[in-house]
């Protein structure tokens, strides 16, 4: 199946000169959407893991279905003060100013190896913050996965010493 045809495309959101990269038309085709987290599956085929790492929201999206297919726990990478127990945080800076995620402390265990999951890897800065907080709590990324990367944005650069695995490549 070619997910890329599954993908709409609007033009000018959220503002000008943008084309913006929709997945909700995948995800409400239940074929669409199984084919799409069969092949991220496979993208993982080799790579030992104890957990999938999901950013908030949509790598929630398309970690839960992963970690069911796999048979691994999710780990959800929040916003600032979503979560109810005792966290670690990473501050990190976006082009627009600065964000905070977090992540129960119980959550990794060090030695442990995770694998990132999210919709888009643009810049990159979601994904580097996250690998960063794992590794200081004593992790390991093994490797992060994308659904769709937009190459031209660099974020692929900002992970470099990371393995990174894109199912749809925009150049």
């Amino acid at each position: 199946m070619d997910l890329k045809k599954s993908i709409r495309e609007v033009p000018d959101f959220p503002i000008p000169g943008i084309l913006f990269r929709d997945i909700t038309t995948v995800l409400k085709e239940p074929d669409v959407l199984k084919s799409a987290v069969d092949a991220m599956a496979a993208l993982l085929e080799g790579i030992e893991f104890d957990a999938i790492l999901g950013p908030e929201s949509r790598g929630f999206i398309f970690g839960m279905p992963l970690a069911y297919k796999l048979g691994k726990g999710f780990i959800p990478v929040r916003k600032a003060g979503k979560l109810p127990a005792e966290t670690a945080r990473k501050e990190y800076s976006l082009e627009y100013g600065c964000s905070i995620i977090e992540i129960h402390k119980d959550a990794v265990t060090p030695g442990k190896r995770f694998v990132l999951v999210d919709d888009l890897l643009a810049t990159g800065g979601t994904a580097k913050a996250t690998v960063e907080l794992i590794e200081e709590m004593g992790g390991t990324v093994a490797t992060s996965i994308f659904f769709i990367e937009l190459a031209d944005l660099g974020g692929r650069k900002i992970l470099q010493g990371c393995d990174v695995k894109s199912l749809l490549v925009y150049e």
